[in-house]
C-alpha cells in the first residue's frame, strides 16, 4: 500500500527511476526497484506495507519521522534507515523543516541475510560515519539507473553492496570512534591534572592534543560532567588544600604554585569550594 496526501505530490519536486532488472540480475546481483531523491517544501509522507523490497534512506538535510512496525523513530539530517518493506512502515517529512531524502529500493542475491546480520549488529535507524559517503553512493546509483549506462546491472549491485557495507560497519565506526575520542579526552584530563599549575587554557588545550575548542568544551563536559575550567579549579583548589595542611607557606605563595596570579581570586574560589577561608580550613585540619 502506498498513500500519499494530495498536498505531498505538488509540494516537492523529486527524481524517481523505476527500473526492472533483467534475468541476471535477479538471479546473480543485488537489483534496483527503485531509487530517486526528493527535496520537500512542505509536509510529505508516505505509507506502505507488503512491498517484496529492502529500503535504505539517507536524511541529506531536515527532518521528520518513521514508523516502523509501530515503533517512532526521529529522524534528521545524517540519520539513515534500512528496513524491510513487507513490514508496515510510515515516514513523514517534518512541517518546520522539511528533509531531503535519497533513497534505493532494491532486492535480489543476499538481500534478506544481509539485513538479518545488520539487525543483529544495529538498529533500523543509524548514523553512519561517514555519511558523506552514503550520499556519494546513493547519488552515483540514481545516476547510473537514470542513464541507463552501460553495464548499469552490474555497477548497482557494486554499489548496493558498498552501501550495505557501509551499513554494516556504521555501528563499528560508531565504537571505534568513541572509543578514540574517549582516550583522547582521558590524556586531557590527565594533562590536567599534571599541568594544573601552569597558565592553562582551552587555546593550548586544543592545540595540544589537535581538536576543536567547541568539540573539546562540550564532549569533555559530556563525559567528566564538569567544563574544563572547573577541573582545572578543583585541582588547583585540592593541592592548595593540601599546602594548607602540610606546610607553612603563606596563602600568597600557596595560590601562585596553584596557578592563581592573583591571591584574592585564589582565596575567593577557596571560599567558594569549602564554604571556609583559606585560614579557618588550615585551623580546622591542623588544631
Amino acid at each position: 500500500m502506498d498513500q500519499h496526501g494530495d498536498n505531498s505530490l505538488k509540494d516537492y519536486t523529486s527524481k524517481r527511476i523505476i527500473n526492472t532488472p533483467g534475468p541476471a540480475a535477479k538471479n546473480a546481483f543485488f537489483y534496483v526497484q527503485e531509487t530517486g531523491c526528493v527535496k520537500t517544501s512542505g509536509t510529505a509522507a508516505a505509507l506502505r506495507q507488503d512491498l517484496d523490497s529492502f529500503l535504505i534512506v539517507a536524511v541529506a538535510d531536515g527532518s521528520g519521522t518513521l514508523n516502523y512496525k509501530g515503533d517512532p523513530y526521529p529522524l534528521s539530517k545524517g540519520d539513515c534507515f534500512f528496513i524491510d518493506c513487507r513490514e508496515s512502515h510510515f515516514y513523514k517529512s517534518s512541517d518546520n523543516a522539511p528533509w531531503e531524502l535519497l533513497w534505493v529500493h532494491f532486492n535480489g542475491s543476499t538481500s534478506q541475510q544481509y539485513y538479518d546480520f545488520f539487525l543483529s549488529q544495529s538498529k533500523n535507524v543509524f548514523h553512519p560515519a561517514f555519511f558523506d559517503r552514503a550520499v556519494s553512493i546513493l547519488s552515483e546509483i540514481i545516476s547510473v539507473n537514470e542513464t541507463h549506462s552501460q553495464n548499469a546491472e552490474i555497477i548497482s549491485s557494486k554499489l548496493i553492496v558498498e552501501l550495505l557495507t557501509l551499513a554494516l560497519t556504521s555501528n563499528s565506526f560508531d565504537q571505534m570512534y568513541d572509543s578514540a575520542l574517549k582516550q583522547k579526552l582521558a590524556s586531557v584530563h590527565e594533562y590536567i591534572d599534571s599541568h594544573f599549575s601552569e597558565d592553562l587554557s582551552l587555546e593550548k588545550l586544543s592545540s595540544e592534543f589537535y581538536i576543536s575548542k567547541f568539540y573539546l568544551t562540550r564532549e569533555y563536559k559530556k563525559i567528566y560532567g564538569m567544563t574544563i575550567f572547573q577541573h582545572i579549579i578543583t585541582a588547583r583548589i585540592n593541592y592548595g588544600k593540601s599546602l594548607l595542611r602540610f606546610s607553612d607557606k603563606s596563602v600568597d605563595e600557596i595560590a601562585h604554585l596553584c596557578g592563581f596570579n592573583d591571591q584574592s581570586y585564589f582565596a575567593r574560589q577557596f571560599k567558594k569550594s569549602e564554604n571556609l577561608t583559606c585560614f579557618a580550613y588550615r585551623k580546622m585540619w591542623r588544631g
